[in-house]
């Protein structure tokens, strides 16, 4: 399969390395160095597209994929509030995208297991949830896409959270003393320098402390479940989620 890389940072070059492990070829790299080289005849040079590269360029990026007709995994976040957009684009022009705030495997089944949790524990009103996300100081949205996809799966299945909210800690302008409504899931970000990823979903009593948590180790695990979706999607046509690639209800 051949594949362009559109951001070709840190997590583009583990992709590359692990779709090269796997047998692909990279046929395309673009990044802010080499934009110009992003037009409709270079992608076509590929089978399939993977998209990580910032919420500025993202949309961009979408666009010149659909125009010359090859699928495009997107693993970047910060362009949600456009998505019902996208998704009309992608089925009028009868394009191919599958797009996740995170393509990790073990993210994934977290975000199944958060699900059934949500569920169970909208059974127990003494117990307040919030969700807690750690990421490295240059992601360049907060909220975290992972943790915005937990909080809506918890708000999807404890109708005691109508919304979700977020605040920032230990940064420039702190909000960590915003008052939260009982109607809100609070979403904490804080961000340190050389953390992958850690998320945490927090049920708290005054008898105990409920947690479940998933740490990232490195970023091959995000860049796997890029190269996987890739594969999925190259000989498919429509607008798809993770929840399609992993199919945990089948």
């Amino acid at each position: 399969m051949k594949i362009a890389l559109l951001g070709y940072g840190k997590m583009g070059k583990m992709i590359e390395q692990i779709a090269l492990e796997r047998k692909h070829e990279i046929v395309l790299k673009i990044d802010h160095e080499n934009l110009h080289n992003l037009n409709i005849e270079n992608l076509q040079t590929a089978d399939v597209a993977i998209e990580f590269s910032t919420p500025h360029t993202v949309l961009s990026n979408i666009t010149h994929c659909f125009k010359a007709g090859i699928p495009i995994v997107v693993g970047a976040t910060g362009w949600y509030e456009k998505l019902q957009d996208v998704k009309n684009d992608c089925l009028s022009c009868n394009a191919s995208l599958i797009y996740a705030s995170n393509f990790s495997v073990g993210v994934n089944i977290f975000f199944h297991l958060n699900k059934m949790l949500a569920k169970i524990m909208s059974g127990f009103p003494d117990y307040e949830v919030q969700v807690e996300e750690i990421h490295h100081t240059q992601k360049l949205d907060a909220p975290s896409g992972t943790a915005i996809t937990i909080a809506e799966g918890i708000i999807e299945n404890m109708p005691v959270k109508e919304a979700w909210t977020n605040v920032v800690s230990g940064v420039e302008n702190d909000d960590s003393d915003k008052i939260i409504n009982a109607d809100e899931l609070l979403i904490e970000s804080h961000r340190i320098e050389n953390v992958p990823g850690t998320h945490t979903v927090i049920y708290d009593s005054e008898v105990d402390t409920i947690e479940f948590k998933h740490t990232a180790h490195n970023r091959a695990g995000f860049a796997l479940g890029a190269v996987l979706a890739a594969e999925w999607i190259k000989d498919r046509k429509g607008f798809f989620t993770a929840t399609d690639l992993f199919n945990f209800n089948a």
